[in-house]
């Protein structure tokens, strides 16, 4: 019970407690969402984007399948009509899966089995245990979709399983993020090709948790890679950005 209360609480300070990151995200992700839009945190986590995109006015479908962490999205937002939490996980196609839970660092949970191996083997995560699991419901983003409208953005943080949730989509998105992992890159390559297969986009990444553009100008699929390539032995990860050319 300790290491949950442990887990939770570095989460909250983390996320809702650096001071100034709340501005940041506002205009951050100002570029994306509006009053009326419809954004899915697909890996809501503590809702800390929840919290920005719903200042922003746009309404917000929130994804999370940590036991611990929707019940958390229902005490802040359960009362906020323009916030609906789906206590599941994204993939390819409906069912239930195994959610491996890393107690002390609930923020690096994962469905990937592949992906806990990759990063395990890593120094930045020599400390971390995935020592329990919970099996959970699984949805797709097409059902998403179906049952919520187009959002015209769309945040994937899911460790590793990014590819998976890509996967249960059919048709392009206005504006979407991914993960990027140093240490895992060749999962990022995958995702980035299922991007690349769902329209025609223009990318940009950010550095964990900056709220700021690496590049001056939006990349094309090549352009991207070769940002990556400089971020890469750096061990600096981040997310992947992509819009609509």
């Amino acid at each position: 019970m300790f290491g949950r209360a442990y887990g939770i609480a570095r989460s909250m300070a983390l996320y809702h407690g650096v001071p100034g990151r709340h501005r940041k995200m506002l205009r951050f992700y100002g570029e994306f969402l509006g009053p009326g839009d419809i954004g899915f945190d697909v890996g809501a986590h503590v809702g800390s984007r929840v919290r920005a995109w719903r200042a922003l006015g746009a309404r917000v479908v929130a994804v999370e399948p940590q036991p611990d962490f929707a019940r958390i999205l229902r005490l802040f937002f359960g009362r906020d009509g323009d916030v609906t939490i789906v206590p599941k996980a994204l993939g390819t196609e409906p069912g239930t899966a195994r959610l491996g839970i890393s107690t002390a660092t609930p923020t690096v949970s994962s469905l990937s089995t592949d992906w806990i191996e990759t990063v395990a083997m890593d120094r930045s995560f020599a400390k971390v245990r995935w020592d329990r699991s919970v099996e959970v419901e699984v949805t797709t983003l097409d059902a998403l979709v179906a049952t919520y409208g187009e959002p015209a953005f769309c945040k994937i943080d899911v460790e590793g399983f990014e590819a998976d949730v890509l996967n249960g989509l059919s048709r392009p998105l206005r504006a979407l993020s991914f993960e990027y992992l140093p240490m895992a890159h060749d999962a990022a390559l995958a995702v980035l090709e299922l991007v690349e297969k769902l329209g025609d986009y223009r990318y940009n990444y950010s550095p964990i948790e900056t709220m700021t553009w690496a590049s001056d100008r939006w990349l094309d699929a090549a352009e991207l890679l070769t940002l990556l390539d400089r971020y890469r032995p750096l061990r600096r990860s981040g997310d992947v950005y992509a819009r609509l050319a």
